[in-house]
C-alpha cells in the first residue's frame, strides 16, 4: 500500500505540473491585460503614489510576467511551493488570509449538503429503496425526482428557492449573510441568522447533486440484486434485511466509491454559481468575481487549489476502492 500512494503521488505531482502551467500559460495570453487594468485601478485610487506605468511594472515584475510564460511560471511555482502566493489585487490582502477568511462558509454548506446527500434519507437511501421496490410508486417517484436534479441547472433551482421561499413565503433573505437586525443580536442570534441565510444555498446544492447519485445507486443495487449470489442467500431462508445489508449493500458501494472520493473538491472549492446567486461570501463567490476582475494571484491559487483537491481525491478513492473490494490489490 505504501509503495502505491508514492507512486501515485509521484504521478499527482507531474499531473499538477501540467496542469498548473497550462493554468499560467493562459492567465498570461488572455485577449485583455488584467495587470493593466489593475494597474490603472490602483493608480487612481486615494493617496496612490504610483502612476499606471509603474503599477505595471512592479506587478509585472513581482509575479514574474515580465520574463515569459516559462520563466515566469518557475518564479510562481518557486513561490508557491514556499507559500508565498502574493496579495489578491482585489481584495487588498493576502491571498492565503483572504482564503483563510473564506472557506469555511463554503466547507459548511459543501460538508452539510454532502452528508445529505449520501448519509441520511436523500441519495444512496433513496437509490436503494427504489430498486427494492423495483417498478412500485415509490421507484417511479425516486426516479423522477432523480431525473428532475440532474436536468435542472444550479441557476434555475437557486431562482425557483428564491420565489418560492424568499419572495412568495418571506421566510429566508434574497441574499446576503446577514439579516436586517444582526448587529442588535446576541452571539446564538447572530448564529442562527447565519444558518438562516445558508438553508437556501444549502437546499440548492443538495439537489443539484443528489440525482445522479441517486440514480448510480438504483442501477447498481438493481444489477447485484440479479447476482446468483443474492439469489443463493434468498434461497437459503436469509430474511430480506440481511441479504441487503451484509450482501447487496457492500457490493454496491464498490462502484459509488469513485463517485463519493471526487466529492472532496466540492467540500473544499466552493460552489461559485451557488455562492454569487445568494451572496455567499465563501471561496467560490471570490474566485468568480477574481477571474472575472483579473485578480490573477488569487486565480492562480485558487485553481491549484482544486486541481490539488482533485488529485487526492482520486488518490483517496482508489484505496477506499481496495478497501470495499477485497478482490482489487494494489501495488
Amino acid at each position: 500500500m505504501g509503495k502505491f500512494i508514492a507512486k501515485r503521488l509521484a504521478f499527482s505531482a507531474v499531473i499538477f505540473f501540467f496542469v498548473t502551467f497550462i493554468i499560467y500559460a493562459l492567465e498570461c495570453n488572455l485577449p485583455t491585460s488584467y495587470v493593466e487594468q489593475t494597474a490603472r485601478e490602483l493608480a487612481t485610487r486615494p493617496g496612490a503614489t504610483k502612476s499606471a506605468q509603474e503599477w505595471i511594472d512592479d506587478l509585472n515584475a513581482q509575479y514574474g510576467m515580465d520574463k515569459g510564460i516559462v520563466q515566469g511560471y518557475f518564479i510562481w511555482l518557486g513561490n508557491a511551493v514556499q507559500g508565498k502566493f502574493g496579495d489578491s489585487w482585489s481584495q487588498t490582502m493576502p491571498v492565503l488570509q483572504l482564503f483563510n477568511k473564506c472557506i469555511w462558509y463554503s466547507f459548511v454548506m459543501g460538508a452539510i449538503s454532502f452528508i445529505l446527500e449520501i448519509g441520511i434519507i436523500i441519495a444512496i437511501p433513496l437509490g436503494v429503496v427504489a430498486a427494492r421496490k423495483q417498478y412500485s410508486l415509490t421507484d417511479y417517484a425516486v426516479t423522477v425526482f432523480g431525473l428532475i436534479g440532474i436536468s435542472m441547472p444550479t441557476f434555475f433551482v437557486a431562482t425557483v428557492f428564491k420565489l418560492i421561499f424568499s419572495v412568495k413565503l418571506g421566510w429566508f433573505e434574497l441574499v446576503g449573510m446577514q439579516g436586517r437586525n444582526y448587529a442588535s443580536l446576541s452571539s446564538f442570534g447572530k448564529t442562527m441568522d447565519l444558518a438562516a441565510h445558508l438553508v437556501l444555498p444549502i437546499a440548492t446544492l443538495t439537489v443539484v447533486s443528489v440525482g445522479s447519485l441517486m440514480r448510480y445507486t438504483r442501477t447498481n443495487m438493481l444489477e447485484v440484486l440479479n447476482s446468483d449470489y443474492i439469489r443463493t442467500a434468498r434461497a437459503k431462508g436469509l430474511p430480506e434485511n440481511k441479504v441487503i445489508s451484509r450482501h447487496a449493500f457492500r457490493n454496491t458501494l464498490i462502484p459509488l466509491v469513485t463517485m463519493l472520493g471526487g466529492s472532496l473538491p466540492g467540500l473544499f472549492s466552493g460552489a461559485l454559481i451557488t455562492e454569487t446567486l445568494f451572496g455567499i461570501r465563501g471561496i467560490g463567490y471570490y474566485s468568480y468575481y477574481a477571474m472575472i476582475g483579473g485578480d490573477i494571484p488569487f486565480t492562480m491559487f485558487y485553481l491549484a487549489f482544486v486541481s490539488i483537491l482533485t488529485l487526492l481525491g482520486n488518490l483517496i478513492a482508489d484505496i477506499l476502492y481496495a478497501v470495499v473490494d477485497p478482490r482489487v490489490r494494489v501495488n
